[in-house]
């Protein structure tokens, strides 16, 4: 099968996941003409699908304590140059009512995999949040099947847990005690309970190839996944992988595109680390299917410390500031800020039996 992604066909994003030789060959070469085209054209299928809107979801880092010792992460376990901190939750709370304050619609609370807040503690801060009127999205990692039961009958409604890369072995080489499967199996107990799961994966890692990025892109398939972050590896000093190659511009927003058109009614964020390694990263992503981008409403006196990757953007603005910023941003691309929650419209027609 040859020839150029036509997107208004319905299978386009099946031809992908199909047509290996055409996908490894697009992956390869993400500057070919080929691959600008299909940039532009998962653009425009994000155009029909699910509209001009971009979302926007407060993104609240509430503790940089990991018991994981993951090699890429700045917030590994044995990285003893980080000064750890633990959000309270009248903190979490408080950064949640600025965000509501500023017009968010929904909150991220993000962490590392930090055990020292319970089950019930989290589930009590989802509560609170939402008497706020906020949608809740969780991002804390593996944790027992019983605590997202809890959670989700708290109110969350969504869960971030990327699975970074669809190679096994690869991933154990990077995630030490830790196995794919047992992530993948997690992300399907997460489907179950009937939370918009999000899952994804960097671009560029040491190790991975263009097959590697191509089982990334069929396992989101797989998993009908409501959310998808894609974002490059981004070496960080203090870890084994400190002194690596970084990943590329042009291929993580390849494999946005990819994403979209596999995925036509995907939430897929412009990440904030396409923005550290390029000032235009985040436009770049929205030009290429993205819709969503999330802007930071942890307090600025602990946004340094969680340092997953080197140079951050936004490390030194207030809520209101970075609210500021990327709304002229996305005004500029003749897009415009949602004003609803932003939810993946499968999911809804789900539940509403549709």
């Amino acid at each position: 099968m040859g020839g150029n992604v036509n997107v208004n066909e319905t299978n386009a994003g099946q031809r992908i996941i199909n047509d290996r030789e055409f996908a490894l060959r697009l992956i390869a070469d993400p500057t070919s003409a080929e691959a600008r085209q299909v940039v532009e054209a998962a653009d425009g299928l994000r155009s029909e699908t699910v509209g001009d809107s971009i979302h926007l979801r407060g993104l609240i880092e509430f503790s940089n304590y990991c018991r994981n010792n993951c090699l890429y992460c700045g917030l590994r376990r044995e990285n003893g140059k980080v000064s750890r901190y633990r959000m309270t939750p009248a903190e979490i709370i408080a950064a949640a009512e600025n965000g509501a304050e500023l017009g968010y619609k929904t909150v991220v609370l993000q962490s590392g995999e930090d055990p020292a807040y319970s089950g019930d503690t989290i589930a009590e801060i989802v509560r609170e949040i939402k008497k706020l009127g906020l949608v809740v999205t969780l991002s804390v990692g593996q944790r027992i099947p019983q605590d997202y039961e809890l959670w989700r009958s708290a109110g969350a409604e969504r869960y971030l847990m990327r699975h970074e890369t669809a190679d096994p072995l690869l991933y154990e080489r990077l995630h030490p005690g830790q196995s794919l499967v047992k992530r993948v199996a997690l992300l399907k107990i997460l489907k179950e309970l009937d939370y918009q799961v999000g899952t994804g994966f960097m671009v560029g890692l040491p190790g991975q190839t263009a097959e590697t990025l191509w089982y990334d892109l069929k396992l989101a398939g797989e998993l009908q996944a409501e959310m998808v972050g894609i974002g490059p590896f981004i070496p960080h000093p203090e870890t084994p992988l400190g002194q690596e190659p970084g990943g590329t511009l042009e291929q993580a927003c390849l494999m946005v595109a990819l994403t979209r058109l596999i995925l036509p009614q995907a939430l897929i964020p412009a990440t904030t680390a396409l923005g550290s390694i390029n000032p235009l990263g985040r436009e770049a992503a929205l030009r290429a299917g993205a819709n969503v981008v999330m802007p930071n409403l942890t307090p600025k006196k602990y946004r340094p410390e969680y340092e997953i990757y080197p140079n951050k953007i936004c490390l030194g603005e207030e809520a209101a500031e970075c609210r500021g910023c990327i709304t002229r941003r996305i005004e500029s691309l003749g897009r415009t800020v949602a004003c609803d929650p932003g939810h993946n419209s499968i999911w809804l027609g789900r539940r509403s039996g549709s």
